[in-house]
This record gives structure tokens, sequence and C-alpha cells, in this order.
């Protein structure tokens, strides 16, 4: 036995749904569920025990005009750490993040490269502004540049028609939806409005941020594709004051942006009962503050989802669907402990008492 510490957690460790142990060993910074023969220094660490919680729609390296230097990025990295998020879908940004990945004691970030947007129809600054002609090419160079992850911005305001709208033709979308597949890489698009939503989906994209225009009628579809949806609902809170900043100049937008939000939790709710995926996402960086996870989960619970499967959604459900181990045996050892059971009240959430990344206690 080596002399580095080994980490007993003991109490109740949330392997799964229905998976609780009494304990864990935390070995070379990898988990067993053996008890380690000749420990000299042994640590123990009690609560509830949970996998590092995903946060599946964030930003690293981005702030509200573009990219960030490294040291606002690795402080947002670091917050969303405290915050117990351990592994991070970056849905977008234009900075180099490949630093962190040498960092042990950062959360693990699976990127999509650079947003890719129509010219001129979304945040300056931001992504790749092209027309339909050139969206396959440059969704096969985000899709190596990544982490099997596409980014599109699929609907933004068009300022001749006043109103959200669709950013791509059927046929484009198409295309490059299927170069990225071809390349070995999901796609995702941001959407707030419903006249793009048939098309991706049927186009064969593999998940929606936002969704906050998903209605009845494109429900089955959504379901019967398996397509999923992380609606960021701490976002989609913040629809009442752009509307209010917008409305002189786009009354049309701000009134369709009012009607999304009053709807947002009927929305995923009737997604969530109809067997569509839901996912946790924050949308952090840009212009909302890092470390909001716990809030996301607690909003996913006020929207209807009972609180063990939105408490799936920042966890295994989604570790599993973003191809990364939980609290497995030989895992990087990547857990979040508390001093209340989670299950019973995903407020807990929001005061993790120790966070543990590649088996080293950080926060």
């Amino acid at each position: 036995m080596s002399d580095e510490p080994v980490l007993h957690v003991k109490g109740r460790v949330l392997a799964g749904p229905g998976d609780v142990r009494d304990e864990l060993w935390i070995v070379g910074g990898r988990i067993s569920y053996d008890r380690p023969v000749g420990a000299r220094d042994v640590r123990r660490v009690e609560g509830w025990a949970l996998p590092g919680l995903v946060d599946a729609h964030c930003h690293v390296g981005l702030g509200p005009h573009g990219p960030v230097d490294r040291d606002v990025a690795e402080r947002q990295a670091m917050t969303d750490r405290d915050a117990g998020t351990l592994l991070v879908r970056d849905a977008g940004s234009p900075s180099d993040t490949r630093w962190i990945d040498d960092r042990e004691d950062l959360p693990k970030i699976i990127r999509a490269g650079r947003h890719i947007a129509r010219t001129r129809r979304y945040i300056r600054g931001y992504a790749h502004e092209v027309e339909p002609e050139d969206l396959v090419a440059y969704v096969a160079r985000e899709a190596r540049r990544g982490d099997g992850w596409v980014k599109l911005v699929g609907d933004w305001i068009d300022r001749e028609v006043g109103d959200l709208s669709a950013c791509w033709p059927r046929e484009a979308v198409g295309a490059a939806i299927e170069e990225a597949h071809r390349l070995g890489a999901r796609v995702t698009a941001h959407c707030f409005s419903e006249d793009s939503l048939q098309d991706l989906v049927e186009s064969g994209i593999d998940c929606i941020e936002h969704a906050t225009g998903l209605t009845d009628d494109l429900i089955p579809l959504f379901a019967a594709r398996r397509v999923a949806i992380v609606p960021t609902l701490v976002n989609i809170a913040t629809f009442p004051k752009l509307a209010a900043g917008g409305e002189t100049r786009y009354p049309t937008w701000a009134t369709h942006m009012r009607r999304l939000h009053a709807r947002r939790y009927d929305t995923v709710r009737n997604a969530y009962d109809a067997g569509i995926p839901v996912y946790v996402g924050t949308d952090a960086g840009g212009t909302l503050p890092h470390g909001l996870v716990a809030e996301e989960v607690a909003e996913l619970v006020t929207a209807g989802i009972p609180p063990i499967d939105a408490l799936s959604a920042t966890t295994w459900s989604a570790r599993k669907w973003l191809g990364r181990p939980g609290l497995e045996e030989g895992a990087a050892a990547d857990l979040v402990v508390y001093e209340r059971d989670p299950r019973t009240d995903v407020r807990v959430l929001a005061a993790p008492s120790r966070v543990v990344t590649n088996g080293r206690v950080v926060a």
C-alpha cells in the first residue's frame, strides 16, 4: 500500500437512484468499494455522497462581451466546482479552455466548440456567424475541435420581422447534422421559439437547449426521437426583464418572450410526462453567474418533476447521457458530500460539506 492518504467516505453513498451503499474508499484518486489492506493514513468524510453534479449547459471562458482571459475562466470553473458541479458540458465558448484538462482540482469539461450562428443573428462576439452555404463546413470544423458535441443557434430575433424566427433552412441544417454525426459528434441547438423545432428534430438533432417553444403538438415527435431538452429555467427567469428592455423597439418579440416565460413550467412538466429526457443546465457564463446548479434542480422540482428525477438529471442519468462514470468501481473519485439527504429535499444541494475531485478534497 502506498503512503498516499486514503479517503474513507462513510454514511450513505448514493451510487444510483436505487443503489445506496454505506461507504466507499478512495485510493490513488479512484473509487473502491473494498476496504484497502495496509492503509497507513485513512481520513474519513461523513455524510450523503453523490456523484459530482453535472451542468449540461454552461459556458466556461465566456463573458458578456465574448471570450474572457484565463484568470476569469479559472474563477468561473472554481465557482462551479465549489457549488458541486464537477462535470460541465460547455455548450459553446469562443475561449480555448483545454488547459483546464491539466488541472485535477477543476471540473471536467465536455466541449461543444464555438457557437455557430447565422450572420447578425446572435450575441456579438460569441459565435461563428455564417450563411447557410457555409454551415456544413463550420459544423465539421467545430466537431473536430470539440469533445463530441456541436452547438448551433437555431433561432434568434430577426430584426426585419421583429420577432424570433428560425435561423436555418431545413436542407442546410439537415446536411449539417448529418455531417456532425458522420464525424462522431452529437448536435444541440439554442432554441427559444417554436418554428425551428420540427425541422431540427426531423433532421436528427440530439438535444435542444431551453426548448421554451416546445408545444403539445411537437412533444410526441421529441419523445419518439428521444431528443433531450436542457430547459435552463434559471435563464428563462430573465425573460420578463429582457422583454421590458426591448419592448419599445420590438413589441411583438417582447410579447412572445413573456408568453414563453409564462408557460415555462408547463412546458417542462409536459415534456417530462411524455418521457422526453430532461437534464440540468444553468446557462452560466455570458450574462449569468456560475454556481447555479442547485437553483436549477430546484426549478425543475417547481416545474413538477419529482425530486429523485430532478436529482438524477444532474447526477446519474446526466452522466450516463454524457458517457461519463459516476460512483463506479475504479472511476475517478469526483463526488460531493452533504450533511443531509438530498433525495428528500433538493435544496440541500446548495450547501455541500465536501467537494472531492480526483480523490482530493478541494472545497
